[in-house]
C-alpha cells in the first residue's frame, strides 16, 4: 500500500542537497582521476586546492549521509 502523504519540505531539500553532493562529490573524482569534463562544475568552488580527492570524497560520503537521514524522516513521518 503506497502512502499518498506528500513528503515533509525537510525530506525534500535533504533529497536534492543529497543528489548535488553525490552527483558532484563523484563527477569531481572522475575529472580528478580521468580528466572528464565537470558535470556540476560549481563544486570546485567548495575544494580547497591540495585537497581535491579527500574532500570530493566527503562529498559522496556526507551525500549519503543526508540522504539516509531524509529517508529516515520520511520513514518516521509515515509511521
Amino acid at each position: 500500500m503506497t502512502s499518498t502523504t506528500p513528503k515533509s519540505p525537510v525530506a525534500a531539500v535533504s533529497g536534492v542537497l543529497s543528489f548535488v553532493l553525490v552527483v558532484g562529490g563523484a563527477s569531481g573524482l572522475l575529472h580528478e582521476w580521468f580528466g572528464w569534463i565537470h558535470f556540476m562544475g560549481f563544486v570546485r568552488f567548495l575544494v580547497p586546492d591540495g585537497y581535491e580527492i579527500y574532500s570530493y570524497v566527503v562529498m559522496v560520503v556526507l551525500g549519503l549521509a543526508v540522504g539516509a537521514a531524509g529517508d529516515a524522516l520520511t520513514r518516521r513521518g509515515r509511521a
